[in-house]
């Protein structure tokens, strides 16, 4: 991609990052790049994979979920900050896109306990498995979430996932015949704390996609390399799912265990356990 493109892709971001309380439109948009509206919409497309709408609508939502984890204000008063006239829409918006409420999503701790499968619900038809590695940048090894979602934009509850305690080999089972976006991101530890949260301006990302899946097949993919997230990647938006990690779990409701989803945690600590996973696999395959 045409170094000028990039830089002008930037500048539309920092500016949606600087009104996510105001409206931008594309004409506004456009005139920030530099660029005419049709143009602009297809460049800012091919570098980020997202409409501008889409883009900006997804920064808003990221920002809610650091509200609801770093400050006390209220549902009403987060939908305001973050552009939204109405709660009814800033919580159905928010819903979709992370897979719980507003007001669950603070709950938990920004994770969820459990998932369903958005696209497959009541679906009795043989299931097929993704097997892979996911490959650590040098900035550090800690969990990564994982999941499989219908589009690039990662929302709303995943056909499947895990978490693993670090990169590596990963196994997800369970996924239905149609073509699925993998999704990976790094969670940061709080100095302090016993739960795993994403950590902005530290996080690492990876994907892989589309995956075409069909019924009963086993997949072997490439590795995911992870690498450091940049202003032109867009948000992660759905909560990631209260695993154990190195003993540790993350959010959970008082009295309740986290139920699993589909897939399992992984993390093999020694060589003779990753020889008897990827044995394993070759052999499914």
């Amino acid at each position: 991609m045409d170094e000028s493109t990039e830089r002008a892709v930037r500048r539309v971001i920092v500016r949606m990052y600087e009104n996510l309380s105001e409206p931008l439109t594309i004409d506004e948009m456009a005139r920030t790049a530099m660029f005419s509206k049709f143009h602009f919409t297809r460049l800012f497309e091919r570098v980020t994979g997202l409409s501008p709408r889409r883009f900006h609508s997804a920064l808003r939502i990221q920002r809610a979920k650091e509200l609801l984890d770093a400050t006390e204000l209220n549902v009403a008063e987060i939908s305001h900050t973050v552009g939204y006239a109405s709660v009814g829409t800033f919580s159905s918006r928010f819903a979709r896109s992370v897979g719980v409420s507003p007001i669950a999503y603070r709950r938990c701790g920004g994770f969820v306990s459990e998932a369903g499968r958005d696209a497959t619900e009541g679906s009795t038809a043989p299931r097929a498995i993704v097997l892979g590695s996911v490959c650590a940048t040098p900035a550090g090894d800690g969990p990564v979430f994982l999941g499989l979602f219908a589009n690039r934009l990662p929302q709303g509850r995943p056909v499947a996932c895990t978490l693993l305690s670090r990169p590596g080999l990963f196994t997800l089972t369970g996924i239905p015949e149609g073509s699925w976006y993998l999704v990976a991101q790094s969670l940061s530890v709080r100095p302090g704390s016993d739960h795993s949260r994403t950590g902005p301006g530290r996080q690492s990302v990876g994907a892989n996609g589309p995956i075409t899946v069909h019924h009963n097949t086993t997949i072997l993919l490439a590795d995911v390399p992870l690498r450091a997230a940049c202003i032109l990647d867009p948000p992660v938006l759905p909560a990631p799912v209260a695993y154990a990690v190195n003993g540790r779990t993350g959010a959970r409701q008082p009295g309740r265990r986290a139920a699993p989803l589909p897939g399992r945690l992984v993390g093999p600590t020694t060589s003779r356990e990753r020889l008897a996973d990827r044995s394993r696999w070759q052999r499914a395959a």
